[in-house]
């Protein structure tokens, strides 16, 4: 039972990185405004972050969707978001209202406690996929019949 509920969770989360990714690709200009308007890095990484976000989000769903590195693109997903939420909180602390940019230009959303809650709930699904991941089990029951 558990196996199936983090594959539905694992390919679900695939399906947003996936979507996020896809919805930046092409719009570098803008995501790279919308991540200045957090005001939290140096100029010189805004413009390559745009670049290649959108491309590491891609990789991450696709490798979730498939089933192929789980654990890792789990926990690259865990703490990609993590920073995510850790970033919209700052903003939202620092009366800082801008887009997240999270699902490209046409994302209207804005810094917000709720936007930082999902983040947090996107963190912890793919934590959970990252412990349970079918890869993590067969090395759990591994060690057990070892000892």
């Amino acid at each position: 039972m558990i196996d199936r509920i983090v594959l539905v969770l694992r390919i679900a989360l695939g399906l947003v990185f996936l979507a996020a990714g896809a919805l930046k690709v092409g719009h570098a200009d803008v995501f790279a405004a919308e991540i200045a308007g957090f005001q939290l890095l140096p100029h010189a990484l805004i413009a390559p972050l745009a670049l290649l976000l959108p491309f590491l989000e891609l990789m991450i769903g696709a490798y979730l969707v498939l089933g192929l590195f789980t654990r890792l693109a789990a926990w690259f997903a865990a703490a990609e978001m993590a920073v995510f939420a850790a970033a919209i909180a700052s903003a939202v602390m620092r009366g800082i209202s801008t887009s997240c940019g999270c699902f490209g230009p046409s994302d209207r959303s804005t810094t917000s406690w709720p936007e930082v809650g999902r983040d947090l709930g996107f963190t912890l699904i793919a934590v959970i996929i990252a412990w349970r991941a079918p890869g993590a089990l067969a090395l759990d029951r591994r060690m057990e019949h070892s000892e």
